[in-house]
């Protein structure tokens, strides 16, 4: 059986409140019954000092009879509720108070207690030696004639009779008590409806977004932790739609760049083996055959490598080197194939020191990325700027071309994978849609940017920052 979150806090707040009640019934009624001993011992021991200064003073001095004794014990009696015992000396008892609801004085104090001390006030809780049935207040006071010891007086009070005055006492705890419990019940209601509706809710639009239904939402707009919660799910769900239609254009486009090689591949293999196409032209398409399937092997490599990307992140081996040596190195590189499309690699260094701290096989790899980009899409008869520049602790390296440029719709997707912004695809910018995205891991993986400006008609520009070493 499925317990909600309101059932937990409830049962939770149920037996918190019953254990503090109980705990608070227990203490108070313990503390109230023994203030109110103390206090009522305390009356009765002043009471009893003057009941044997005044009334038992006077009958051991001769000056009143046994019978004015007993009626002012009877008095006192009534008076105080309680029961008078007089013992004289030698234990035995003199006079005591007639009272139907006590009991009678024992003949012999001694015969209770062979080792009773009468000779020190004392006080006693409990049956008295087993004399009363239920608990009593017992105050035993010695009288002395001349300094002497001559007899005790007893005064016996039920601990019945402040059961009521206790009751009372504990009662204004108990009721504001428990009207302070049923409100926290109602309002701990009212508070818990309205977290427990918006969590049901959200727990609801989240069984929708674990269908893939990424469109439903929330409309919990509260400042608090729950309106946060809110947010943030409409924000993963929003993510996870760009997630998901990313996943659906990369099947898409990794689909048809590897359908395209292998079609042709394919294609021109069965003509050969047919015959279609004859024994002296056959150099000329397995050429194009070998070229597609460097282009699946370049490919299936870029796959992997964004793979290990994402996976393991870059593992970046840095050391300090002269960027200057890896763009002339690129340069190198391409110079045959711009010789062949008469675009022109123009250097512009205005820096004081090119060197700088990176992995240089991966720096070398974003140069000839980019630069392998720009020749793409730079027509005959232009030109390539390769441009350093530094400021303060950085080196900024751009590569401009003057090519047919980006759309501005265009510029901030040239980064996803696959994404290509020239959707002709002749026959020089058959690229794999993985060169930038690659690009900007390296860059990002370095703790630095690049950005791009583009103008179509004009042609673009990269620009990527690296940490400048300091000569000290």
């Amino acid at each position: 059986m499925r317990h909600s979150i309101f059932d937990k806090i409830f049962l939770g707040f149920l037996f918190l409140s019953i254990a503090v009640f109980g705990l608070t019934v227990f203490y108070s009624t313990y503390a109230t019954r023994q203030t109110l001993i103390e206090e009522r011992t305390e009356v009765l021991t002043n009471e009893t000092f003057l009941i044997a200064d005044q009334t038992i003073s006077s009958y051991i001095q001769g000056m009143s009879s046994l019978e004015t004794l007993q009626a002012s014990f009877d008095y006192y009696s009534d008076t105080l509720n309680a029961s008078i015992w007089l013992f004289d000396g030698n234990g035995f008892c003199i006079a005591s108070s007639r009272s139907s609801e006590h009991p009678s004085c024992p003949r012999n104090i001694y015969l209770l207690n062979p080792d009773f001390d009468m000779t020190t006030a004392q006080t006693f809780t409990g049956t008295f030696y087993g004399v009363f049935s239920d608990d009593v207040i017992s105050v035993a006071i010695p009288i002395q004639t001349n300094n002497m010891p001559n007899g005790m007086v007893l005064l016996h009070s039920t601990i019945s009779q402040l059961h009521n005055l206790q009751q009372n006492i504990v009662n204004v705890i108990y009721v504001p008590f428990l009207i302070m419990i049923i409100i926290s019940f109602v309002l701990l209601g009212i508070i818990s409806g309205k977290i427990m509706r918006p969590l049901r809710k959200i727990n609801t639009v989240a069984e929708e977004y674990s269908t893939g239904n990424f469109e439903t939402k929330l409309n919990i707009r509260s400042h608090d932790e729950i309106g946060q919660l809110a947010s943030t799910l409409e924000y993963m769900a929003s993510e996870l739609s760009k997630l998901d239609e990313y996943r659906r254009s990369f099947i898409s486009n990794i689909s048809h760049d590897f359908r395209s090689p292998l079609t042709s591949i394919k294609g021109y293999i069965e003509a050969i083996q047919d015959g279609t196409i004859p024994p002296e032209k056959q150099d000329k398409y397995l050429s194009i055959v070998v070229n597609e399937t460097n282009r699946l092997t370049k490919l299936t490599s870029s796959l992997l490598e964004l793979n290990d990307f994402d996976s393991y992140g870059i593992w970046l081996m840095q050391k300090d080197f002269d960027v200057v040596d890896l763009v002339k190195n690129a340069m190198n590189t391409f110079e045959g194939h711009c010789q062949e499309k008469n675009i022109s690699l123009i250097l512009n260094n205005h820096t004081e020191s090119s060197v700088v701290h990176a992995d240089k096989t991966k720096i070398q790899q974003v140069i000839y990325n980019l630069l392998d980009n720009a020749i793409k899409f730079t027509p005959s008869g232009k030109n390539i700027y390769i441009t350093l520049t530094e400021k303060n602790d950085k080196l900024f390296l751009s590569i401009k071309d003057e090519g047919c440029g980006i759309p501005a719709d265009s510029l901030n997707k040239i980064w996803v994978r696959f994404y290509k912004a020239d959707t002709s695809r002749g026959k020089d910018r058959q690229g794999t849609g993985l060169g930038l995205a690659i690009t900007r891991e390296i860059v990002k993986a370095h703790g630095e940017n690049i950005n791009v400006v583009s103008t179509e008609g004009v042609g673009s520009e990269f620009t990527f920052s690296l940490s400048k070493v300091t000569a000290e």
